[in-house]
């Protein structure tokens, strides 16, 4: 490894160590979740609220596309400067960035709809998270030992998502009617901060990063880059990661109104939406288990690619299928939320495709996890004008086919099931 750390932990038969989570991490991991939830709180809310403001939709579209677009480029930053520069200072620096567009986007945008401002800052807070969160995931594949590395993973989507998609929510919900929405933003600051306090002060865990002067720090940025042509396997996870979640960020512009017409109403999608990613999370732990035990690559591809694919259309065609029952459509929800769980032993397995510059492959991974915040969306806007509802569902359903046959391809040095097969 380009680092001195080892991918090894402590031993100990602590409640944390049994569980799959490496001790010296344990403060980090809550420290993501408090951080994540932070993070996530205006999600649900924020473009009703500007559009009830008087932003058009358009507007309010490109606001979050520029998002996404800073949220991918700071996802690949991740892992690269994780390994040149140190993870607490990566960590420190994305801590930093999200505070700076926090306070520039409430202070000085959203307070007077000064939309320029809101652009800038909003995309400056896009950093912010991806080079927290993910560089701690760097982390976790260097403290990790192999044969529970999957867990440790599953833990971390565990707190990611349970953060950003569940509590964030809950929140958000309970804070607005008592603070108002501008308090409840200024509230995200606070969570922010106590979430750092746990992974950067409580947690003690070591990593040494790249020795030498700026030139071997500049080297390592651009192994980023150079590791998809050094092992084109990482290339390909990368790719997978990318389908992963392409359709969570798709669904939500067009599914409601899909919905809408079998008589969901948009009380009961969110319900049904809020529902499936209660299951994500859960089944975030499972799969992390079966990942261990069953070969992070079998799991992915069947769970993941294949799962997806046949629950991506059961999902979209339910309504049609069960009478517009809608608890038969909350069950098909669930089953994809469930399988897109399914690809959690990716974070495993594409790390452990490379003996060193670990962090450079997961740059690539976390490329891919920040990608779909404008592929989704992208994918509808340019083809449900020729193909429709039903079109749209058949190309995210083609797309999860597709990344299972590319993960048949993800194969370990050894061919192994799992890195710690005998």
């Amino acid at each position: 490894m380009n680092s001195t750390q080892t991918a090894t932990t402590l031993p100990g038969n602590s409640l944390v160590d049994k569980a799959g989570i490496p001790r010296q991490l344990a403060w980090g991991y809550a420290g993501i979740m408090i951080f994540m939830m932070g993070d996530g709180m205006e999600q649900g809310w924020l473009s009703p609220y500007l559009l009830e403001h008087g932003m058009s939709i358009q507007q309010s579209a490109t606001l979050f596309t520029v998002y996404g677009i800073t949220i991918a480029v700071s996802s690949w930053f991740s892992g690269v400067l994780s390994e040149g520069f140190g993870i607490r200072k990566t960590m420190l620096a994305g801590l930093l960035l999200y505070l700076l567009g926090t306070v520039g986007f409430i202070g000085f945008g959203i307070k007077d709809l000064d939309y320029p401002v809101m652009l800038m800052t909003y995309a400056l807070r896009g950093f912010g998270y991806p080079l927290f969160a993910y560089s701690f995931l760097v982390w976790i594949t260097y403290v990790s030992p192999p044969n529970k590395l999957g867990r440790a993973v599953g833990w971390f989507w565990f707190v990611f998502t349970g953060g950003l998609n569940v509590l964030g929510a809950y929140y958000s919900s309970w804070a607005i009617h008592r603070l108002g929405y501008i308090n409840t933003l200024w509230s995200a600051v606070f969570w922010v901060l106590v979430g750092a306090f746990f992974a950067l002060v409580l947690n003690k865990a070591p990593f040494h990063p790249v020795k030498g002067g700026l030139d071997a720090k500049l080297r390592e940025l651009t192994k980023g880059l150079t590791i998809v042509r050094e092992e084109p396997k990482v290339l390909l996870g990368g790719i997978v990661r990318v389908i992963n979640t392409t359709a969570q960020f798709a669904f939500p512009v067009f599914l409601p109104t899909f919905m809408a017409g079998h008589g969901i109403s948009t009380t009961q999608w969110l319900g049904i939406w809020g529902t499936i990613f209660t299951s994500n999370i859960a089944f975030n732990l499972i799969f992390g288990f079966v990942g261990d035990q069953l070969g992070w690559r079998n799991t992915v591809l069947w769970f993941g690619g294949v799962g997806c694919g046949v629950t991506t259309l059961l999902f979209y065609y339910s309504p049609g299928l069960t009478g517009d029952n809608f608890w038969l459509i909350m069950l098909a929800g669930i089953l994809w939320g469930a399988l897109l769980a399914g690809y959690v032993p990716l974070t495993a397995l594409v790390p452990s495709l490379v003996k060193k510059d670990k962090g450079a492959a997961m740059a690539i991974l976390n490329l891919g996890a920040g990608l779909p915040v404008f592929v989704g969306p992208a994918i509808v806007g340019l083809f449900i004008g020729s193909v429709g509802n039903a079109g749209v569902i058949w190309i995210l359903a083609s797309l999860y086919f597709l990344g299972a046959i590319l993960t048949r391809f993800i194969t370990l040095p050894d061919n192994a099931k799992t890195s710690t097969s005998k």
